[in-house]
């Protein structure tokens, strides 16, 4: 009996403390859902609501929408980008036998350690010297911000594949060539299948970084290109829209549903049942 108390007491605890973390990761996005259903007033946030009404969902800015879209389109750029040099440069660093090894993974892993700020006056003056002398000037440019980027992105990617790299066994690729598969179908059947979850969870935080920056993007940004997040900050610099309250909610349901179909397709769902 004293067995079976100690053992729900345990449970009652877990299951509190787990309440009280989801809380605590979920309790502003809470604010932010409900408060976009609200009825408050320009530069007032309205929770709880009131009353329910769609009020702000049909007052959103098309400046806003066309921000979310250069925002996702920047961040989908990003990680394929990240990807295709991210997956050949993890390869290349685990198995290759060059010297200095922990030097050039020291060398990727550098624009992650590097304060955002930092790598955003990095690029800004960067941009300038290339535009003085060669008349290209990428400042303001989708294309500007594209590469800045895919600079802070890739690192995510190197570093989720090479954790996947090394505990990878090279007997199943060299079966399947001695089966007779081809070097290209050896890698499309056999290495990218493993290195998938490695390559989903640094194409998430690739995607997450690149679509949620501020720093960089206020330095790089112009009038005609601007992402959410810079058009949030100025918004609330200035007078706070409670639109964007709405367009945070849509962009929030958007990602838990992208999230979901990227685990479905990837098959992350039958790796974590299997991880049980």
């Amino acid at each position: 009996m004293k067995w079976l108390t100690e053992k729900y007491i345990e449970r009652v605890i877990g299951i509190a403390w787990m309440v009280l973390f989801m809380l605590f990761l979920l309790g502003p996005l809470v604010v932010v859902v409900g408060a976009s259903f609200g009825n408050g007033q320009r530069g007032m946030i309205d929770f709880p609501p009131d009353e329910f009404t769609l009020k702000w969902y049909l007052a959103i800015d098309p400046m806003h929408v066309k921000a979310v879209g250069t925002s996702l389109l920047l961040a989908l750029a990003s990680v394929v980008l990240a990807i295709l040099i991210g997956v050949p440069a993890a390869m290349g660093l685990v198995r290759s036998r060059i010297a200095r090894k922990n030097v050039v993974a020291a060398v990727l892993r550098a624009p992650v350690q590097l304060p955002a700020v930092i790598v955003g006056v990095a690029f800004l003056q960067f941009y300038y010297v290339i535009g003085d002398l060669t008349g290209l000037y990428l400042i303001g440019s989708w294309y500007g911000m594209l590469i800045a980027h895919v600079f802070v992105t890739t690192p995510y990617v190197v570093s989720s594949v090479t954790a996947v790299l090394q505990r990878f066994n090279h007997q199943y690729e060299e079966a399947a060539l001695i089966l007779g598969a081809s070097p290209w179908s050896t890698i499309r059947r056999v290495t990218l299948p493993v290195l998938a979850p490695g390559i989903f969870s640094g194409a998430t935080y690739a995607f997450l970084v690149s679509f949620s920056d501020l720093p960089i993007s206020l330095f790089l940004a112009s009038e005609d290109v601007k992402t959410f997040p810079v058009v949030l900050f100025q918004s609330m610099d200035y007078d706070f829209d409670p639109s964007l309250l709405a367009v945070s909610t849509l962009i929030i349901v958007g990602s838990f549903a992208i999230m979901l179909l990227f685990q479905k397709l990837m098959g992350m769902g039958s790796l974590l049942r299997s991880s049980k």
